[in-house]
């Protein structure tokens, strides 16, 4: 059964672009999870760099250390914070830990969601309600919280259980134990997106659309499974054993696989050579999810294509589910000239950041083909829409996710209780197109199924027309 989907998933109150929660876009099962996802960077520096920014949620400093990590989310998150919010109201001391808790969590919200009306709702009324009622452990506690945020009609702004927050805090931080299987949503069943090269899942033979049945004894064959809800219970000690059951091609197969520290290879290049109808040799660079690095580690890749003979070039973003925003930006930069609009970014009071480029990229000539899926999502789609609206690149494929909003990750009393995923800015593209729940209409259509080691086999000559 080959079954392939989509959506974003998830990072750690990071200041992140995040991509994938719970099911809603692709996920790291090797310790990345569209979603998340994701990878930090521990300066930031990136930004400052090939961008003009005021906006405080791209630029706040993140924590350190940070490594990377896609799939964390499918967030387009902007901040991972480790610091409880202040929390003492005059009758603070007076309420169980049950009620703290819940106080917390409604007004970590409060304080930075994006949409002010709370989905048209008394959203401090529901406070009032949710604190006078008596609970008998954090567990009845926890289910409140879901309940009150799940009124918000957004399925990003969500409650992290602590398994759940932990598994995505590791994954942003780099501490990553797993088997080094890139998860998706296809329709109500999670899959293998992609496998690692010499990771414990490619070794024992883990393959490429594998659906995901069983792990270590917990079921997902009832299509209500997450990639998120996969990656953390495939993740654990490093050298411990976790048991493996997928389908592929109607057949259940069962493994055991050893899980070890996980280096997620985010950025590969390679010559995808002649193409009938096109003038000169491809280069392909497949860009898995964005960090603070990602545009450093693209233009050395695009040096090396050209030293050997490339004169097209692709940018294959299947799958990406975003990771940071930043990284995002500081791609596309690589590819346009100087005072060229990249994206715009409003929060709860409207402000809007307008980024643009500041000098010219290293590349403003070279044919440029972006290639995206239904789970190219967050990050992956600014980057996306800013070649592809300032005339750089053609974009073929299908059409993308469609992820337009940012959301920050914030733990609740010191990650003890977990944390809190929410809604904090929107995005749009340069000509000030929103495409949340829309995403990006390609310029050709085209078979996305091809290998996602020869992308060139996807692509007609057409998408390499002059623009």
């Amino acid at each position: 059964m080959k079954v392939y989907s989509s959506l974003p998933a998830a990072a750690a109150a990071l200041s992140v672009a995040l991509i994938s929660v719970n099911g809603f876009a692709p996920s790291y099962l090797s310790m990345q999870t569209h979603s998340i996802t994701s990878q930090l960077n521990a300066d930031n520096e990136s930004v400052d760099r090939r961008t003009k920014t005021k906006n405080p949620l791209i630029n706040c400093p993140l924590t350190k250390p940070l490594a990377t990590a896609i799939t964390i989310f499918s967030l387009a998150i902007t901040t991972l914070s480790t610091n409880p919010q202040p929390t003492q109201a005059a009758d603070y001391g007076a309420f169980t830990d049950e009620q703290r808790f819940i106080a917390e969590a409604w007004r970590t919200v409060d304080s930075v969601y994006i949409d002010r009306t709370f989905n048209s709702q008394n959203w401090f009324q529901m406070r009032q309600d949710a604190i006078k009622k008596k609970y008998n452990n954090i567990n009845e506690a926890q289910a409140e919280v879901e309940k009150m945020l799940s009124t918000l009609g957004d399925r990003y702004t969500r409650y992290l259980p602590p398994s759940k927050y932990e598994s995505i805090v590791n994954a942003a931080t780099g501490n990553l134990y797993g088997v080094g299987v890139e998860l998706a949503q296809s329709g109500d069943r999670v899959i293998a997106s992609d496998v690692e090269p010499n990771s414990p899942a490619s070794r024992g033979g883990l393959e490429r659309n594998d659906v995901f049945v069983e792990v270590d004894g917990v079921k997902f064959d009832d299509g209500k499974a997450t990639p998120d809800d996969v990656a953390v219970v495939v993740r654990g000690p490093e050298g411990s054993k976790v048991g493996v059951v997928v389908e592929r091609d109607g057949k259940k197969i069962d493994y055991i696989l050893t899980r070890e520290p996980i280096k997620i290879t985010s950025v590969r290049s390679y010559m995808g050579g002649d193409k009938p109808g096109v003038d000169g040799k491809v280069g392909v660079v497949r860009i898995k999810n964005f960090s603070g690095t990602t545009a450093d580690t693209v233009k050395e890749q695009l040096e090396d294509l050209k030293k050997k003979g490339a004169k097209n070039i692709v940018l294959d973003l299947r799958g990406n589910p975003g990771g940071l925003l930043p990284g995002g930006v500081d791609t596309a930069s690589l590819f346009l000239e100087t005072n060229k609009p990249v994206v715009f970014v409003a929060d709860k009071n409207g402000v809007v950041d307008a980024q643009s480029t500041f000098k010219d990229g290293i590349d403003l000539e070279t044919p440029l083909v972006i290639l995206v899926d239904r789970n190219t999502a967050s990050a992956a789609e600014v980057m996306t829409a800013a070649l592809q609206e300032n005339k750089r690149a053609l974009v073929a494929g299908e059409q993308s996710f469609g992820k337009g909003i940012v959301q920050t990750i914030r733990q609740l009393e010191e990650g003890k209780n977990g944390g809190v995923a929410v809604t904090i800015a929107r995005y749009e593209t340069p000509e000030h197109h929103n495409i949340n729940k829309q995403g990006i209409t390609v310029d050709v259509k085209t078979n996305v199924d091809c290998e996602k080691t020869d992308a060139l086999a996807c692509l007609p000559k057409e998408a390499f027309r002059k623009i």
